[in-house]
C-alpha cells in the first residue's frame, strides 16, 4: 500500500469520527432540550385557593360545594378514600370515575390533601 493510500484511509477514518461525534453531540443536545421542556410542562404551578377543600378529611357536604361535584361524586370520593386510604396528591382524584382530566383541571385550585 502506498503512502497516499494510507493517508486517504486515515483521512476517511478521521472524517467518519468527526461526523459521528457531531451527530452524537447534536442528538445529546436535542434530548436535553426535550427533557427541560417536559419538566417545565410537568411543573406547571397552580395557585391553591385559601379556602381549598382537603379531600382527605372533607365531608360529603363540603365536597359538594366544589363545582362539578354532586352528591354521587362526593359519595364516590368518600368511598374511595375509605377503601384505599388518603389521597397522596390531588391528582389522584382522577382515579374516580366521573372526574376527568378536564374537570380536574377546572377544580384543581380548590383542592388540597393536607
Amino acid at each position: 500500500m502506498t503512502i497516499i493510500a494510507k493517508l486517504n484511509i486515515h483521512s476517511n477514518y478521521r472524517f467518519c469520527a468527526v461526523v459521528f461525534t457531531a451527530v452524537y453531540l447534536l442528538l445529546t443536545f436535542a434530548c436535553s432540550v426535550q427533557k427541560e421542556t417536559d419538566s417545565a410542562a410537568k411543573s406547571e404551578s397552580v395557585t391553591i385557593a385559601p379556602d381549598a377543600v382537603n379531600i382527605n378529611s372533607a365531608t360529603a357536604e363540603e365536597l359538594e360545594k366544589i363545582p362539578y361535584i354532586g352528591k354521587k361524586l362526593a359519595g364516590d370520593i368518600i368511598a374511595y378514600r375509605e377503601t384505599h386510604g388518603s389521597f397522596r396528591k390531588p391528582e389522584h382524584l382522577m382515579l374516580i370515575q366521573g372526574i376527568s382530566d378536564k374537570r380536574f383541571r377546572e377544580i384543581r385550585h380548590l383542592l388540597r390533601t393536607e
